[in-house]
Order: C-alpha cells, then sequence, then structure tokens
C-alpha cells in the first residue's frame, strides 16, 4: 500500500530527527514537496536558524552527496559552474609537441597549419579538460545530490540570470560541449539571510520556505536532541532567557546556534541551574557585539528572574 502525503512527511521529520534535526511540519512538507515536485527552494530567515543545516541533514536523510556553492560578490560560472583546465591543456600541448610537428609537416603557410591543428581542438575541448564546480557537478552526478547554493542574496544579479536557466531545465550549455542535462534532478536548496531582495524570476522558480526564531517548545526539542547531557531544569532556565533576549532591541539577535553553543558553555562550566553570575559571564557566547552585551547586562536580573518563572 502507498504511503500517503501525510505519512511521507511524517517520515521525513521523523528521519531528520534521528540525524539530530528537528523539523517543524511546515520545513518536513517543504522538503517532501521539493522532492516530489524537483522543484528548488528557496530558504530564508535570519542567520542561525537552521538554514545551511537543513540541506546538510537532508543529503543525509536521502543517502545523497551534499554539493555546496558559497555565494559571494562577483561569484561568476568559473567558480560555480566549469572552467577548463588550462594548465593541462598546455602540459598536454608540450608533450605532444613532437606529434603536433608530424601533424604540421608538409603544411604550406600558415593558414593550411591553422586548419591541420583545428582539427584537433575537440580533444583539447572535451570533458578530459573540463573542471566541474557544483552546479555542473549536480547537473551531471549518475547517483542524484543535494545542492546547497549558500547565501544566494551575497551574489550579484548576473549570477542569478545564471541559474534561472540551471534551475528551469535543470540543463546548461557548454559551448564547446553542447547541453548538459540532469539524468537525476537535485533537491535544490537556496538558503538567503536577506541581506538584498532576491529577483522574482527566481522566486518563482523555488518553493519558498521561511525558518523564523524557534518558539520555547521547539527550541527545548532542539536543545535536547543537540545537547542531551543537559538536565531538564536548566534547559527550561537557558530557552526561557534566550526567548527573553530576542524580546530586547538588540542589533543582532541570538540564533539556535547560539542556544546550542551556550548549553555546551554551561555543560562544560558544570552548571545546574542559572544564575545572574553565571549568565552575565557566558554572554559572549550568545552575543556577538559589545553593545548588545552592555544592553544585555542590565536585564540579565530580570532575564533571570524570567527564565525560573
Amino acid at each position: 500500500m502507498t504511503k500517503g502525503p501525510a505519512k511521507k512527511i511524517e517520515d521525513i521529520t521523523k528521519g531528520f530527527a534521528k540525524h539530530n534535526y528537528i523539523c517543524s511540519e511546515q520545513i518536513s512538507s517543504a522538503v517532501y514537496l521539493a522532492n516530489e515536485l524537483e522543484k528548488p527552494i528557496l530558504v530564508e530567515g535570519p542567520p542561525g536558524v537552521g538554514k545551511t543545516e537543513l540541506a546538510n541533514t537532508a543529503a543525509l536523510y536521502f543517502k545523497k552527496d551534499l554539493l555546496r556553492l558559497q555565494c559571494y560578490e562577483g561569484l561568476d560560472e568559473t567558480k560555480a559552474l566549469y572552467e577548463w583546465r588550462y594548465g593541462k591543456q598546455l602540459l598536454y600541448t608540450q608533450i605532444l609537441k613532437e606529434q603536433m610537428q608530424e601533424v604540421l609537416k608538409g603544411a604550406k603557410g600558415l593558414k593550411d597549419s591553422l586548419d591541420r591543428l583545428m582539427e584537433f581542438e575537440d580533444i583539447f575541448f572535451s570533458e578530459s579538460f573540463l573542471e566541474a564546480r557544483p552546479l555542473l557537478k549536480a547537473l551531471t552526478s549518475n547517483k542524484g545530490s543535494v545542492l546547497l547554493i549558500d547565501e544566494v542574496d551575497k551574489s550579484d544579479e548576473e549570477f542569478e540570470a545564471l541559474l534561472l536557466e540551471i534551475l528551469s531545465e535543470f540543463q546548461v550549455s557548454i559551448p564547446e560541449l553542447g547541453v548538459k542535462k540532469a539524468k537525476i534532478k537535485p533537491l535544490v536548496f537556496l538558503t538567503s539571510n536577506n541581506s538584498r531582495e532576491i529577483s522574482d524570476a527566481l522566486k518563482r522558480r523555488c518553493l519558498h520556505l521561511y525558518i523564523p526564531f524557534p518558539d520555547a517548545k521547539l527550541e527545548r526539542k532542539i536543545i535536547r536532541a543537540r545537547v542531551p547531557e543537559i538536565s531538564k531544569n536548566l534547559q527550561v532556565q537557558l530557552v526561557n532567557f534566550v526567548q527573553g533576549l530576542r524580546s530586547l532591541d538588540l542589533k543582532k539577535l541570538p540564533a539556535i546556534s547560539e542556544t546550542i553553543d551556550w548549553a555546551k558553555t554551561l555543560i562544560l562550566l558544570n552548571a545546574k541551574e542559572l544564575s545572574e553570575d553565571l549568565a552575565k559571564e557566558t554572554l559572549n557566547v550568545l552575543l556577538k557585539h559589545q553593545q548588545d552585551i552592555e544592553v544585555v547586562q542590565k536585564e540579565v536580573p530580570r532575564l533571570v528572574m524570567a527564565a525560573d518563572g
């Protein structure tokens, strides 16, 4: 009997949990639909809420290779798609120098020499001399893969234009080799921290998933999965404290990754419960800007009291 969608979504939730990634139903549903519809997912949300880790866990769950492309300003197709191994081409030219002389033997003039050399152009612009980058590797994988295009909002609009063909048809045109079409479409995750607006054309080609900061209940589940040795009392206190921090007007709010690091820090310090002194001494684990630390120092007594409550 074929499993219904609800059951498959539940399987994803349970499967991801085995790899210590705690999903909301919205996340599990998005992964299920992306896999079934063969559409990319554009995952947006504040830094540190598990966008990149979602792709890592999907690769583990579906038992596929993870190919990651880290985006940055100025990224072009030679770093994202492919480039020719010019050094190798030059080396082979030197090695085959004597054979080249044989080929050119008896050639009459420059045009005749060029015509003879052009007959061997395809040899030096074949797949043997092609250096595939993450995008091309994902398209040409025989086993399928999970492709992570991380922080796409840091790339240029020109790079987005390159992605449009690839994500629309899962193919790319290489002038010397023709069209390369995916045999098995990769499961694609694009992540964005919203540092700039992604184009409507790219958004139309993707399913959209927004991962916000988790509520207290979900965050406790995450801490329990990632730091299982923490006591229940301390787990509740630190999550309540972090939830309180996120209500303040800070330059950078602590994300899930900081909560996990703080939990590990408290375990290393043999903490049994959260105190004002302990919170003040370890704020640098949660907060990354000095002005935020100074603001929170004054709020620590209130936050600790609320965490106990």
